[in-house]
Order: structure tokens, then sequence, then C-alpha cells
């Protein structure tokens, strides 16, 4: 439904209700449907968009196992039970979008441990969801959001940046990018897009915003690199395999 139709059939504008806790818990999730149902009689779409940064110097040199854990459950674990509880709801409406939030991280091009791994987890969540969630005309897509929140402001987020940027982990175009992001508003038309009417069609996609700037991840895949029958061949040595991978 987008939201001229729902603002048109409630008779006002947006509104909001609040459920205190962390997604994370399945109580809390449940919670959220079932304050969404009371309020408006149904979901239309689920955004799941919670998480919090990894600890500023964090490497698998230094990090705990309990940090780790932290930012699992902060990432992966809140999509995973705000799904789990409200798929079968969308199901039951006959279809529905469902957008979750990545990060550029989720590359692993700029470190760290748990919160790439969070990141990373989601986002194959997302590609899985979408798969199995197609025969039931729900969507589900991700965002990479970049812009100005409380997570990106601050001294320890500047210095978090110039450290990455002076280990070589950033490059001079993505420094000043995250030094300056856009403001929420420009990502937060891409979040209601997914969300609405207009994207029906548009699923399993991991997109990126950040100020004026939108963007596509292209899904992975196996690039070919040689094949030889099983059944008429011994295993590659390793010299082979070094032949075949040492120059790429």
């Amino acid at each position: 439904m987008s939201l001229q139709r729902w603002t048109e059939r409630s008779g006002s504008g947006p509104a909001a209700i609040a459920v205190a806790g962390s997604a994370a818990d399945p109580d809390v999730a449940q919670a959220l449907l079932d304050r969404a149902v009371e309020a408006w009689g149904g979901v239309d779409a689920l955004i799941v968009c919670a998480g919090t940064a990894e600890p500023q110097g964090s490497s698998i040199l230094n990090i705990t196992s309990d940090e780790f854990n932290a930012l699992i459950d902060a990432h992966l674990r809140t999509t995973f039970e705000a799904c789990r509880v409200v798929a079968p709801h969308l199901v039951e409406r006959g279809g529905g979008a469902i957008v979750t939030t990545s990060s550029h991280a989720f590359t692993g091009t700029y470190g760290g441990t748990g919160y790439p791994a969070g990141k990373g987890a989601v986002t194959s969540l997302t590609y899985a969801l979408a798969a199995e969630l197609a025969e039931h005309r729900i969507r589900v897509n991700a965002v990479c959001p970049g812009a100005t929140t409380r997570l990106s402001t601050g001294d320890e987020y500047l210095e978090h940046i110039e450290a990455l940027h002076a280990r070589g982990l950033l490059d001079d175009a993505t420094r000043h990018g995250s030094l300056d992001p856009g403001p929420p508003e420009f990502v937060a038309q891409l979040y209601a897009y997914l969300a609405s009417d207009l994207a029906e069609g548009v699923t399993g996609e991991v997109f990126a915003g950040a100020g004026g700037y939108l963007g596509r991840f292209p899904r992975p895949e196996a690039e070919f690199l040689t094949w030889r029958d099983h059944h008429a061949n011994p295993p590659w040595t390793l010299e082979e395999i070094a032949d075949l991978l040492g120059s790429r």
C-alpha cells in the first residue's frame, strides 16, 4: 500500500507508536507487530533499521566474544526476529514488502569484525528471504544507507574515519563522503520507495543511498576459472592451483 493510499484510508497523516526494547528479543518483535495490528488493523510493509557502531579500534586482534555477539544481535538478530514475526502476517494478507538495512561494510573493505559480519549476514538473509517469499508476493530488498545520524557524528566517529583512511582502508573519495554524509531525508526516500507499490517487481536487490547518490550492488556470482571431469581425472595438484590462481 502506498503512503498516499494509507493516508486516504486512515483519514489522517502518518503516525507512530513505540514499543520499548530490542527487536532482537522475540517478545519485543512480537509486541511490535501486535501494536501495529491493534492500531491500524494490519501491516503492509516491514522496514528493519536497527544497529550500532563497532567499538572504535575494534579488530579481530582485540574484540571480545561478548562485544562480537552484541554486534551480531544488534544487526542480524533484530532483522531475523522482526522478519520471523512479520513474514507470516504478510503471507496471510496476500503480500507486502520487507526492507532490511545493510551497509557498505558487508564487503569487508573497511575491516572490522562484528559489524561487517552482521551486515553481511543481513545481506545474505535478504537474498534468501526474497527467494523464499516470492511465491507469496512479498518483496524483500536491502538498503545500505549513508546519512547524518548520531552514529556518523562526533569526535570518535571522525577519529575512526581518519584512522581507517590512514591505514589505507578508505580511499580519498570514501573518506570525504564519510565525513560529509547527506541528510537522512535523502535515503529515507529510498526506503519509502521500496516499501511502496511503486517498487512492484523489485525484489532480491541491495541498494546504496547516500545524499544525492543512489547505487545498486550486483549479486555475487562465482567466476568460472576451469573445469575437469572428476570421473576421469585426479584432483588438481597444489602447483596446478598455484598456476591458475597465483596471478589473480
